[in-house]
């Protein structure tokens, strides 16, 4: 038990709640991260009210199917008989609850600045349904200072106060899609509050179904964890392209360099290189960071860099698809292309920022004639055009002039492709990774 004697009363009777697991909570946002983490909290026997404008999503829920691919539909299912899990398009489901998590989308604009719309459409939207001992947890990931900055203003503004009344916590969503070893549950929970109370709170709803809490003194601390986190990323994966582009230069092979460096036990952390970013996450959050530091007159030098590394490897495989294509007599303009995967990352069918999209985008606009393959992503479409995957990858790996791979699914026979394409580049290592070994194949 959270000991509880130095905090508010209506904290005290917030966290009791929650520990005797007698608290409803509410979850704004049922996609990637607000899906999970409904399921998570009403598996640890909590009431749970999912809202979402979606009215799709909604309507498969009230049916007990999943639209997520790491929530079974049987166990969404089971939930949904038993009464632990509902879901609303109306805030007005909301009016009960003790705890809300908002896990909106945070899209950056096409200027590059943060899009906090959906935010304050939430907060808003939940504001009329306020009460004295309630708790919200913003997710979604933001630049340090929006907790405070954004969501305290609008909670207090019908007269309950923060840290006494209301309570307001952030804690950053850590969700890997396609993971099985790191989930919901076990994936350690930053939370930070508006006060110790709201921290004290948060840290309750959360202790119900996460294993561990990692608790610290602000939101802007939690705020600014979950960006480190992104940009350590995206910095190293911008670090391991250029070693990618300068190796080409130098006639050295990237990967051969990159397994003998990954054989030292200390100092060293594997990344590799890749046609470009994808996700929800690490393309987008250092940038945020970038964006709120430029308001204190201070430039994210790394984060820009490593973005414009990052955002030009598209470009960089397309160059050199050229290039392999016109050391074979052949042009770009008018060659047939089978791009193999276009999810953003292997084995899931998230398309979000996927480089893939650039890629084809790229390709198509220098005149090549472009298909796909992904067992995951039945059709797409992006900035006015539509492809749908192609039926039988085998006939179309023979078909095409070169085939590129973009995402390196698992469940791709690597081998047949390789018997049957002509010309192949890699920008994954997905070949040599799966021990074929061609001279037809190119690597990044």
């Amino acid at each position: 038990m959270t000991d509880t004697a130095s905090l508010p009363p209506a904290a005290r009777e917030l966290i009791q709640r929650f520990e005797t697991r007698q608290a409803r909570v509410g979850v704004i946002g049922l996609g990637y991260v607000g899906l999970p983490l409904a399921v998570a909290l009403a598996r640890a026997g909590l009431h749970v009210v999912g809202v979402d404008l979606d009215a799709s999503k909604v309507q498969s829920l009230a049916r007990g199917e999943s639209y997520i691919e790491d929530v079974p539909t049987a166990e969404v299912a089971s939930l949904v008989r038993s009464g632990h899990l509902t879901a609303s398009t109306s805030f007005d489901a909301l009016a009960s609850v003790d705890g809300v998590s908002i896990c909106v989308p945070t899209p950056l604009r096409k200027t590059g600045d943060p899009d906090l719309s959906f935010i304050l459409s939430a907060v808003q939207a939940l504001r009329p349904v306020l009460h004295r001992g309630m708790l919200v947890i913003l997710e979604s990931t933001t630049y340090p200072g929006t907790t405070r900055e954004m969501l305290l203003p609008e909670m207090e503004s019908g007269g309950l106060k923060v840290g006494t009344d209301l309570f307001l916590a952030f804690s950053p969503e850590r969700v890997d899609p396609g993971r099985k070893d790191w989930t919901t549950e076990n994936t350690p929970k930053v939370v930070g509050g508006i006060t110790p109370a709201c921290t004290a709170a948060a840290a309750a709803m959360y202790s119900t179904a996460m294993k561990s809490i990692v608790p610290v003194t602000t939101a802007e601390v939690a705020e600014m964890t979950k960006l480190l986190e992104n940009t350590f990323r995206a910095v190293n994966i911008a670090l391991v392209n250029e070693m990618a582009l300068m190796c080409e230069r130098l006639g050295v092979d990237v990967w051969e360099v990159i397994r003998a460096a990954s054989t030292k036990p200390f100092g060293f952390m594997k990344f590799t290189p890749g046609p470009g970013l994808g996700g929800h996450c690490i393309p987008i959050d250092p940038l945020y960071l970038s964006w709120k530091l430029k308001s204190v007159k201070y430039t994210a030098r790394m984060i820009e860099l490593a973005s414009e590394i990052n955002t030009n490897m598209p470009r960089y495989v397309v160059q050199r698809v050229q290039d392999l294509l016109n050391g074979h007599g052949k042009a770009l303009h008018g060659s047939s292309l089978l791009v193999l995967g276009v999810a953003y990352k292997p084995d899931v069918s998230d398309l979000r920022e996927s480089p893939a999209l650039d890629v084809i985008g790229l390709l198509r606009a220098k005149g090549a004639r472009v298909a796909y393959f992904d067992p995951y992503v039945a059709g797409l479409e992006h900035e006015g055009w539509e492809l749908t995957s192609v039926p039988d990858l085998l006939k179309a790996a023979h078909a095409a002039d070169c085939v590129i791979v973009v995402t390196n699914h698992s469940s791709i026979d690597y081998a047949a492709v390789a018997r049957e394409a002509s010309l192949i580049f890699d920008s994954r290592d997905a070949f040599a990774a799966a021990g074929v070994h061609d001279p037809k194949v190119t690597r990044l």
